[in-house]
């Protein structure tokens, strides 16, 4: 099944993502950088000094001045997008599921950057064994680094190809990744957030290293809500612990305030740290989410 209805592609193809900060990579690109080089863009003057490019003398300001300046213009970089998408067990949970959601955002997100010729990086955690097949491994390791609208075929191919399962390893997936990166831009983090070791050591080093951080929870509609009660036996999807308990009516209210507090806390230390938070249920229409909330909130344009 494509990751993205035909419709929905002709109406990204429109927009742009939106990025607060200026991009700083070396890469040539569309994006206004704070780098000084050759573009159309004025940006300001400098005085003249010898070995400068007599080409971008400004000889009216010197019949005014009688003094030499030179023209800088801003040079136009891409921006480098990094997109981390969970595909622990835990992500397999609902109806539809968390992971084939937040797979359809990563591809959305990803095809935005590819029309505006910024570079994507899809980095999905936990990591492959060595044991895994070697296709697999592959289709990770192309999604590592993709540009260019005629990219996104192959982009969506491999994209489609992940599968979920096994432990989350949310910090260290993101503190990897910012001491590895070369160049900082976007940062896109897609999970449910409820990795046992907390979200506060991954999300940091992203932000620490300079990272824009948009932080995407989602969730299950059974696990923000649930209809279910009585005695029942839980099972972790990740460790296989197992825990008998029974589920009243007076209890199922106390989990959903629980649910809702640990939303609220993820919020407020997003918000703490400069970074754009938004919760997203997976039975969610995807096309609102995209089209309306982030426009919204002005990660799109």
């Amino acid at each position: 099944m494509a990751l993205l209805s035909t419709e929905l592609l002709r109406r990204l193809e429109q927009i742009q993502l939106l990025a607060r900060r200026r991009a700083r990579s070396s890469l040539k690109g569309e994006r206004r950088s704070r780098a000084r080089g050759q573009s159309v863009e004025f940006a300001d003057y400098r005085n003249y000094v010898a070995g400068d490019d007599l080409r971008y003398l400004d000889w009216n300001l010197y019949g005014r001045l009688d003094r030499l300046f030179l023209k800088l213009y801003e040079e136009e970089r891409e921006l480098p997008v990094s997109i981390f998408l969970d595909a622990s067990e835990s992500m397999t949970f609902g109806t539809p599921r968390k992971f084939d959601f937040a797979r359809q955002i990563a591809a959305a997100l990803g095809y935005v950057a590819l029309c505006g010729f910024d570079r994507v990086s899809v980095r999905i955690f936990p990591e492959e064994t060595a044991g895994s097949p070697g296709g697999k491994r592959a289709a990770r390791a192309a999604l590592r680094a993709v540009r260019g609208r005629k990219s996104s075929l192959r982009f969506f191919q491999n994209l489609s190809g992940i599968e979920a399962g096994g432990g989350t390893s949310f910090n260290e997936a993101l503190r990897r990744a910012a001491i590895e990166s070369r160049h900082t831009g976007l940062a896109v983090v897609l999970s449910d957030f409820l990795d046992p070791a907390g979200y506060e050591a991954g999300l940091d080093a992203l932000v620490g290293r300079g990272f824009q951080v948009d932080a995407v929870q989602i969730l299950a509609a059974d696990e923000l809500s649930p209809s279910t009660y009585g005695d029942l036996k839980l099972v972790d999807s990740e460790n296989g612990g197992v825990q008998e308990v029974t589920f009243g009516k007076f209890r199922l209210a106390a989990y959903r305030k629980t649910v809702q507090d640990y939303v609220q806390r993820l919020s407020e230390y997003c918000a703490g740290r400069g970074i754009r938070f938004f919760m997203a249920c997976s039975d969610a229409p995807l096309e609102d989410f995209l089209l309306k909330r982030l426009r919204q909130a002005e990660v799109l344009a």
